[in-house]
C-alpha cells in the first residue's frame, strides 16, 4: 500500500511518453495519424492496378512474340530467336487459343507443378485488392496468365512465368506508395494541424489564459477576454465568459461590501443593543401613565422595540451567515399588514393603501420575517410615489398603494401593486442583488434583497410582476395556505 502514490506518478509519467497532454500536440498527431490511416486506404487498390497492368504488359510481349512464328518461313522458329523472344518477353511458355483448340507457341521447359491461374479477362473475376500481397508473401511460384488478345484473332492468350521479378517490382511500388502516402500525410497534417490551430486552439488558449489570469486575480485588467466579434461557437464562449466574468466582479463587490457593512454592524451592535434597552425602559416608565393618548400608541412602541431588540441581539452579517429559520405559523394578514404600514408610515400625505384583505384572510409565515417582507415593499412602494410627486406638479394626484390576497395553487400569493413611475430598466436585471438594485441615491439596495431572501427561506419567492409607467407589481408566493378562509370582503 505505501508504494502506491508513486505508482500512480510514474504510470502517469508513462502514459504522458506515449500522449501528449497539451491540445496542439494532441492535434497534430491526430491529423497526422487519420491523413495516414486514409492514404493506407488507397494502397491496396493502386497495387491491384499496378499489378494487372504490370501483367498485361507481358501478356501483350509474349502476343507480339508469338507473331513471330507466324510470320517466320515455314513458320518455324530457331531455337536461338525462340529463346530471345522469350526472354524479351519475361515469359517460358506461351499458348494461344483459337476456336477452342489450344496451340503451344513458344516453350523452354515444362513446369514440375501446374502454376496457379491469373485470368485477366473482363468476365472473369479479376485480381482482388489482396492478391499483390499474396504475391508478396509467396515463395517465388509459377503462374499462367489468360488474358484477351489485341493483336490477333484469337479466343484468349496465356504465358507462363515466374513472379519473381513481379514481387520485385510490387515490393519497390509497394514502397514508393508507403513514402507518398507519407509525406502527404505530413504535409496534410501539418496544414489542417496550423488551420485548427489557428481557428480553435490558439482562441480556446485565450480563453483558457483568462480563466486561470481571473481566477488568480478577478481584479487583475489583464483577466477580462478579449472578444474577438466571432459568430461561431468560439465567439459564444467569449462572449460568455466576458458576462460571467462581469457578474463575478459584481459579486465579489458585493460581498466586500457586505463584509464591511458586517464588520460595522457588529461593532455598533453592542451600543445598539445598550440603546434600545435604555427605551424599552424609557417604555416600561411610560406604562405608568394614566394619559389615553399614550396607553393607546405604547403597545405599538413596544411590540417595535421588542422586534428592535430581537432584530439587534440576532443581527447577522447579510451574504456571510444566513437569515434565521423561519418559524411558520398562521397569521392574519390584516393585522400584519396594517403593523407594517404604520413603520412603512402609510398612509403618508399625497400617498394612501387600499386593502382588499379581509379581516379573516390567513397566511402561514414567520411573523417577524412576514413584517420585514411587508415594510420593504410598502415603504418602497411610498417611495417611488413621493419621488413622483416631488418631480411634478405642485399639487399631484394622490398615490395608491394596493394589497391583495389570493389562493394559487396551494400557496398564498400576496401582490403588493403601486401607481408610482415604475422600476427604471435599467436596474431591473439586478433589481434583487444586493446594493445594486436600487435607483434612488440615498438607498442602499438591500431591502429587496433582504426581502426575497426572506420569502425564498419559506420555501416561497418575491418577484417582479409588472413595472411600467402605469405602476409596479410585486407578488410574493408564501406555501401552505391555510385551508380553510372565510369569504373575503374588500376593505379601504
Amino acid at each position: 500500500m505505501a508504494d502506491a502514490p508513486t505508482e500512480a506518478p510514474e504510470r502517469n509519467r508513462r502514459r504522458r511518453l506515449f500522449w501528449p497532454g497539451g491540445l496542439s500536440a494532441r492535434l497534430l498527431v491526430l491529423t497526422v495519424v487519420f491523413a495516414a490511416l486514409g492514404g493506407a486506404v488507397a494502397i491496396p487498390p493502386a497495387m491491384a492496378a499496378y499489378e494487372k497492368q504490370w501483367l498485361l504488359d507481358r501478356v501483350r510481349a509474349a502476343e507480339l512474340a508469338s507473331l513471330a512464328a507466324d510470320v517466320a518461313p515455314d513458320r518455324v522458329v530457331s531455337e536461338q530467336l525462340k529463346s530471345q523472344l522469350l526472354a524479351g518477353a519475361g515469359v517460358e511458355i506461351v499458348a494461344v487459343s483459337n476456336d477452342g483448340v489450344r496451340r503451344l507457341v513458344f516453350a523452354n521447359s515444362r513446369p514440375s507443378k501446374p502454376p496457379y491461374l491469373v485470368d485477366l479477362r473482363p468476365r472473369a473475376a479479376g485480381l482482388g485488392l489482396f492478391a499483390p500481397f499474396q504475391t508478396l508473401m509467396g515463395s517465388g511460384e509459377r503462374m499462367r496468365v489468360v488474358a484477351e488478345p489485341r493483336f490477333r484473332p484469337a479466343d484468349f492468350i496465356e504465358f507462363v512465368a515466374t513472379d519473381t521479378e513481379l514481387k520485385r517490382a510490387l515490393a519497390a511500388y509497394l514502397w514508393r506508395l508507403v513514402a507518398i502516402v507519407a509525406g502527404v500525410s505530413a504535409l496534410a497534417g501539418l496544414i489542417v494541424y496550423l488551420a485548427l490551430n489557428l481557428f480553435l486552439v490558439r482562441p480556446m488558449q485565450r480563453i483558457t489564459f483568462a480563466m486561470e489570469r481571473f481566477r488568480a486575480d478577478p481584479d487583475d485588467p489583464a483577466a477580462k477576454i478579449q472578444l474577438s466579434g466571432r459568430r461561431d461557437e468560439i465567439g459564444r464562449a467569449e462572449t460568455e465568459l466576458d458576462l460571467m466574468q462581469a457578474d463575478l466582479r459584481t459579486a465579489l463587490n458585493s460581498r466586500a461590501r457586505l463584509a464591511a457593512l458586517g464588520e460595522a454592524v457588529a461593532k455598533i451592535n453592542h451600543d445598539l443593543k445598550n440603546m434600545l434597552t435604555s427605551a424599552q425602559l424609557a417604555s416600561e416608565r411610560l406604562a405608568a401613565s394614566k394619559d389615553p393618548t399614550v396607553s393607546q400608541a405604547l403597545p405599538r412602541l413596544e411590540r417595535a422595540l421588542d422586534r428592535a431588540v430581537k432584530l439587534a441581539a440576532d443581527v447577522l452579517v447579510y451574504g456571510k451567515t444566513q437569515e434565521a429559520a423561519p418559524e411558520p405559523q398562521v397569521v392574519t394578514l390584516a393585522e400584519a399588514l396594517k403593523e407594517a404600514a404604520a413603520e412603512a408610515r402609510i398612509p403618508a400625505p399625497g400617498v394612501k393603501l387600499v386593502s382588499k384583505v379581509a379581516a379573516a384572510d390567513q397566511v402561514t409565515a414567520d411573523p417577524d420575517q412576514l413584517h420585514r417582507i411587508l415594510v420593504n415593499l410598502l415603504r418602497n412602494a411610498r417611495q417611488a410615489i413621493e419621488h413622483q410627486s416631488e418631480r411634478q406638479s405642485p399639487s399631484p394626484p394622490p398615490g395608491r398603494i394596493e394589497v391583495s390576497l389570493e389562493t394559487v395553487g396551494g400557496s398564498s400569493l400576496i401582490r403588493v401593486s403601486d401607481d408610482g413611475p415604475g422600476v427604471p430598466e435599467r436596474i431591473r436585471e439586478r433589481l434583487f442583488q444586493p446594493f445594486a438594485g436600487s435607483g434612488r441615491p440615498d438607498s442602499t439596495g438591500l431591502g429587496l434583497a433582504i426581502a426575497r431572501e426572506l420569502a425564498q427561506g419559506h420555501g416561497g419567492d418575491l418577484t417582479l410582476s409588472v413595472t411600467g409607467d402605469q405602476g409596479t407589481v410585486f407578488e410574493l408566493r408564501l406555501p401552505d395556505a391555510p385551508k380553510s378562509r372565510p369569504r373575503r370582503k374588500a376593505a379601504d
